[in-house]
């Protein structure tokens, strides 16, 4: 689980919250009609936008946000450098026996095992690649609709909430009343955006960075090994991919590393 994304939505509910009861009475922030604009509407805007099993897909994607944990670049080159060691010694059936977690590195080693050439588990990998990006787009874009959207509608709540405050002018004691539900659109417009949709679809962009970035390690590990290049040049070329930092504190008896973590090594 992602600790930070955690952190960060608890985190900005509880300060919204603690200035709502800061105020006075937490109920006058509560107003049906207005969370059916924002929320209804934003939903509808997705619906047009994007297809119904797009939308649907993205509530997975988003889970990415919260439960997926990226595995840390040298954590996956000590691992590479382990399968070259063994096709070294074995050849390359050996790896058919290897059991991996990750999905991509066994349909990797699956490649190398039955003798697939290097250009084709090249091209199998980069397409696998390129389709994962372009899933975790999808829901990005979603995310960032729906960031657009909540404000907007946040806004057509208000404009009502106006129009209905103009026809009780008459009565002045109703005036106060219609004008906090009308504000009260806005305000969760803007929550919804700035608190939920946008920050998970940056998040998104992050995590699908991160992925593509240990899917090129493992790509090009593969296309080395099946090339018969020695563990050796193997660990030194796939170090390129970390930052100046995490080279200098690579160390493959430690698993890669110390918790550095994966920001320091992609030079974040």
């Amino acid at each position: 689980m992602d600790i930070a994304t955690v952190i960060g939505l608890l985190g900005g509910t509880a300060l919204v919250m603690v200035a709502v009861f800061m105020g006075g009475s937490a109920i006058i922030f509560v107003n049906v009609p207005s969370m059916l604009i924002v929320l209804g509407g934003t939903l509808a805007t997705c619906f047009i936008k994007f297809s119904m099993s797009d939308v649907i897909n993205s509530i997975k994607v988003a889970m990415k946000a919260f439960l997926v944990k990226i595995d840390r670049p040298e954590e996956i080159i000590v691992r590479m450098v382990a399968m070259a060691k063994i096709a070294k010694k074995e050849g390359l059936i050996a790896l058919e026996s290897q059991e991996v977690a990750d999905e991509f590195t066994q349909k990797a080693l699956r490649y190398l095992s039955d003798g697939f050439d290097e250009g084709m588990i090249e091209s199998i990998l980069d397409k696998d690649i390129r389709l994962m990006t372009q899933r975790h787009t999808i829901g990005q874009k979603i995310f960032k609709g729906m960031g657009s959207s909540a404000p907007a509608f946040g806004m057509i709540g208000t404009l009502i909430g106006l129009v209905q405050m103009l026809t009780t002018m008459a009565a002045p004691s109703a005036i106060g009343p219609s004008m906090a539900v009308a504000l009260l659109t806005t305000l969760y417009g803007a929550l919804v955006a700035n608190l939920v949709c946008i920050p998970i679809a940056d998040k998104l962009a992050l995590r699908s960075e991160q992925e593509q970035h240990n899917k090129s390690i493992i790509l090009e590990a593969a296309v080395a090994i099946n090339q018969g290049v020695s563990p050796i040049v193997l660990e030194e070329s796939l170090k390129i991919y970390l930052s100046p930092t995490g080279r200098r504190k690579f160390d493959p008896a430690k698993g890669g590393g110390d918790e550095a973590g994966l920001e320091e090594a992609l030079g974040r």
